[in-house]
């Protein structure tokens, strides 16, 4: 946990991510990176030059009509003090019953951050921090490259100053490697997703892609996302 803390120190001192007083709400998927981003920022609480509070929220999908099982999040917020609030939706069922979407991440992440919003304002927080790490910009990157014809990525701080909320990505330098270390490690076990388009979506595509690419061509990641920094697009720089 503490090369994962490691990280999130250097992203949030870059980036600019946590200032004094805020109280943020961690959105907890049950998936790896939202339970050891979780940990991370209660770790980095306690030797953080900044004073803030962490809370979390897990947005239920309701795949197919039915509550999902939190159970493990909510042991682990009661275990770490942390507030915990479980929302429940219905766009699981809006996405994959009554859209039908061929490609449903989109429009369902769209929906998921709405309601995470919301939530987080009813809670009294002021910023919502999200798991996405640093394989997750280097993909997302070349699939709006490859899949859009543009240059761009998710920002590493992202504001909505007409709902007062600011949405922070305090995982962005850690690789996914690192975080599947961490959880064994630390004992974490991550929830199954539910979502029927696991493992079957544009992003496992990029995600196989790269693999082979990293592979043939040691360092290719590293040198996306170096690149990413220095083009200063969407937030981003070294």
């Amino acid at each position: 946990m503490q090369k994962i803390s490691g990280y999130l120190r250097k992203a949030c001192e870059r980036y600019n991510m946590i200032t004094d007083g805020d109280t943020i709400a961690v959105g907890v998927s049950g998936g790896k990176d939202s339970l050891v981003l979780l940990n991370a920022l209660m770790l980095y609480r306690r030797f953080a030059p900044q004073s803030f509070t962490v809370k979390a929220i897990s947005v239920d999908m309701r795949y197919g009509g039915h509550d999902s099982d939190f159970s493990y999040v909510a042991d682990m917020c009661a275990k770490l003090g942390v507030e915990y609030r479980v929302l429940p939706t219905d766009i699981g069922q809006v996405v994959f019953d009554v859209r039908k979407e061929p490609n449903p991440c989109s429009l369902c992440a769209k929906m998921r951050r709405g309601a995470l919003i919301d939530e987080a304002r009813n809670m009294g927080c002021n910023k919502i921090a999200l798991g996405h790490n640093y394989d997750d910009v280097v993909e997302t990157f070349l699939m709006c490259l490859f899949n859009e014809g543009r240059v761009g990525c998710f920002s590493p701080v992202t504001e909505y100053p007409d709902r007062g909320q600011t949405l922070i990505r305090p995982l962005i330098l850690a690789p996914e490697k690192d975080i599947l270390s961490c959880c064994r490690r630390n004992g974490i076990t991550p929830v199954k997703s539910l979502c029927p388009a696991d493992k079957h979506t544009a992003r496992e595509d990029m995600k196989q892609w790269l693999r082979e690419r990293e592979r043939a061509d040691r360092g290719f990641k590293n040198r996306i996302f170096g690149a990413l920094e220095r083009s200063g697009v969407d937030g981003w720089h070294t």
